[in-house]
């Protein structure tokens, strides 16, 4: 037995709860630290970069997710472990006002808690998934998936926006809260029973987390895409802690306008998803490899206009950063089919720790892309002026998704989006 259409979707709506939770950590409350409470840019950096961090662990989980049929249990305690971790952030952001070591502390611990609940929940769900779901049903899951999460990412921040001004930190407390009970309650309701329902998996050979990490990285073709996975994602996460800043320093929006316009960006992602879901899987037009070139070549493109309409002074910067979520879109949908693909190309019984290792490829590039475009851009202002410092910045990430649109002409193969995705042998 496999997962039908509507557990798949049921998987989603976790997808949709987890995203609806880190956009608060990874935007609202990144926003209200650099400009409300005017801190440098380079600690939000620092603590979404501990965040992420701390998902170098999901290999771990993964492999412990393998050893016999009980991901659920991992799927719901992460997710609660998330939300824990999200609420004591929220609590942090008046503290930095009365003291700035106490902010800190409880926020180290927040986003502490944020990385193990995303690592333990979200690498759980993936590996379910790609051992759950028929091979012919992988890449249509995967789009499903992700655009109910950037479904729930974009309808999450365009709703908080709108309940965010005028802004009061007892309302950002009261706004976290409730998002945060709906996402547990949901993942719950959605979860329960459906892993009782598909055939068990096969009991793995019993070993240690080393030694199957190291069989797992031998394979030629988990190792090539895990190095894509990073040099991607670096370029991908680079923008995620200084947009919503360049639009308020440079720009002028407010709190509720900043926080809209990373909905209407995730909005964006939903598109450029949806158009490769529909166009790749159900018309089969393009390959996987030409939808994930098109994606970064058309960020890099994204990324330039924003730089400089900030030096010209144009009002523009809501449609370039929607444009900018299309391609992003884009380039992840044509990733993540492959990834689902690939999970279970090798020895049976290690998908988790396939899924666990490119996550965590991805959750360092996040967190190395976000600080270090947090950090060059202050160090930048103290030697030019804003507008300067944040464009020079997004110039440089056009040139990483340039990069990554090389590599991806050089490791995906060329066939047809529909019949899944492999990487080239060897290279």
């Amino acid at each position: 037995m496999s997962l039908s259409w509507f557990s798949i979707v049921r998987l989603g709506l976790v997808q949709m709860a987890l995203g609806s939770i880190v956009v608060l950590t990874t935007s609202t409350l990144n926003r209200l630290m650099v400009v409300e409470l005017a801190l440098p840019a380079v600690l939000p950096g620092l603590l979404v970069a501990l965040h992420y961090g701390i998902q170098i662990t999901r290999p771990n989980w993964g492999f412990l997710s393998d050893q016999g049929n009980h991901r659920t249990r991992w799927i719901i305690g992460g997710m609660a472990v998330l939300g824990a971790g999200a609420l004591l952030a929220a609590t942090a952001i008046p503290l930095f006002e009365t003291s700035f070591l106490a902010g800190l502390a409880i926020s180290i611990v927040a986003y502490a808690l944020i990385g193990l609940g995303v690592g333990a929940s979200g690498t759980s769900l993936l590996a379910l998934l790609a051992t759950a779901t028929h091979p012919r049903r992988r890449a249509a899951a995967a789009t499903i998936t992700w655009l109910m999460m950037i479904f729930g990412i974009a309808v999450t921040a365009a709703t908080v926006g709108s309940f965010l001004d005028p802004y009061s930190h007892a309302l950002l407390l009261r706004i976290v809260a409730v998002v945060v009970v709906g996402a547990v309650l949901l993942t719950s309701i959605a979860v329960v029973g459906i892993e009782r329902g598909v055939e068990e998996r096969p009991e793995p050979d019993r070993m240690s987390f080393r030694d199957g990490l190291a069989e797992i990285w031998a394979e030629t073709r988990a190792r090539n895409f895990t190095i894509f996975v990073f040099l991607s994602m670096t370029a991908f996460f680079m923008q995620e802690l200084i947009l919503e800043p360049y639009a308020g320093l440079v720009f002028g929006f407010t709190p509720g306008e900043s926080t809209s316009l990373s909905g209407a960006q995730n909005g964006g992602v939903f598109v450029g998803m949806l158009i490769v879901g529909v166009a790749g899987t159900g018309f089969r037009i393009g390959s996987l490899r030409n939808w994930v070139f098109a994606g970064c070549v058309g960020s890099a493109c994204a990324l330039t206009i924003i730089s400089v309409i900030g030096f010209m002074g144009m009002p523009v910067l809501l449609p370039a950063v929607v444009g900018l979520g299309v391609f992003n879109g884009m380039f992840a949908v044509a990733a993540i089919g492959s990834m689902m693909a690939l999970a279970s190309d090798g020895r049976h019984g290690r998908e988790g720790t396939r899924m666990g290792l490119w996550g965590a490829a991805q959750a360092i590039a996040a967190g190395f892309g976000g600080l270090v475009g947090a950090a060059s851009v202050d160090v930048l202002r103290q030697m030019t002026d804003t507008t300067t410092a944040f464009g020079t910045v997004f110039l440089g990430e056009a040139l990483i998704f340039i990069a990554a649109a090389i590599m991806a002409l050089r490791i995906i193969d060329g066939a047809p989006s529909a019949s899944g995705a492999t990487l080239v042998p060897g290279e």
